[in-house]
């Protein structure tokens, strides 16, 4: 459950390509640092909970990716996996950090394992929430095909009215049908660190329309398995059994790490650590307590 922390963090900036990029700092900075990096379309409050409950033992530091939450929007930018690993290489420098603990959900464990993979000598662990979203094996439609689909994708965004909801309230009751393991309580938590009031009293996310679209230029299935095998540090796949997104355990994803274990989370979906925090922790607490 997202409980308000008894502390909130310290809201921080840095640059990077020209866009101020907000992060929340948890404090205790003696403590070893854990970066914890949202999803697509979320924000870095989503980690609340999470972040109160290991606060004690780690220095928290949690982005929001560019686009999201309280960063900058980027003009003329395609939102990248490459643009993120290089925000989360320039956050590193700002906090003068040379060595790290990553928890990435969905796209922002993508990003972990881009950075754990291109600089391994910078993870000390790696925990991925249900982001192993490239597969081995897995087909790419014809360039031809990502460009035209992309510049339709664009033109359909510039053409959109942002949406608007009347409340915090109506915008949680879209959160909850869109999880059903949310709780009212929890909806309404993330949807107030999500939103930003209009000039007319609207609500909207503070998420960028562009980061819907899919640019044509990604790294390929076999740039991310390279990078997976050149992850030195260990690795914890988690997966809500639940999830919609294919099960990395089935499909041979191990075998490409150096070391590697997979767990699946009874009863949960796709953002697991909300709901089943406690059986996340759970795994979470021994595995960033292995020495590197």
């Amino acid at each position: 459950m997202v409980n308000a922390p008894s502390i909130d963090p310290t809201a921080c900036f840095y640059e990077s390509q020209g866009l101020r990029l907000h992060y929340a700092d948890w404090g205790n900075d003696a403590a070893p640092p854990l970066i914890l990096i949202h999803g697509g379309l979320d924000h870095c409050r989503s980690w609340d909970a999470l972040a109160a409950a290991l606060r004690a033992d780690f220095h928290i530091i949690a982005p929001d990716l560019r686009g999201h939450g309280d960063s900058g929007w980027a003009k003329g930018s395609s939102y990248s996996l490459a643009d993120n690993l290089y925000d989360l290489a320039g956050l590193m420098r700002h906090a003068q950090l040379k060595r790290v603990s990553i928890v990435g959900h969905s796209m922002g464990g993508m990003i972990g394992l881009m950075y754990a993979g291109a600089y391994p000598d910078r993870a000390s662990r790696l925990a991925v929430l249900d982001g192993v979203t490239v597969l081995p094996g897995r087909h790419q439609s014809p360039i031809h095909e990502r460009i035209n689909k992309w510049v339709a994708q664009l033109d359909d965004i510039a053409g959109r009215k942002p949406w608007r909801y009347k409340s915090v309230e109506a915008a949680a009751e879209r959160m909850l049908a869109n999880n059903k393991r949310l709780t009212t309580s929890q909806a309404l938590y993330l949807a107030e660190h999500g939103l930003r009031r209009n000039s007319d009293g609207s609500f909207s996310w503070k998420v960028d329309d562009y980061l819907r679209a899919r640019a044509p230029y990604r790294l390929s299935p076999e740039d991310h398995i390279e990078l997976w095998s050149r992850i030195t540090c260990p690795t914890l796949l988690l997966r809500g059994d639940e999830s919609t997104l294919p099960d990395p355990g089935k499909a041979g994803v191990l075998g490409h790490f150096k070391q590697a274990r997979f767990i699946s989370i009874a009863n949960a979906g796709h953002w697991l650590h909300h709901d089943r925090l406690d059986e996340v922790l759970a795994e979470l607490r021994p595995f960033l307590a292995i020495a590197p």
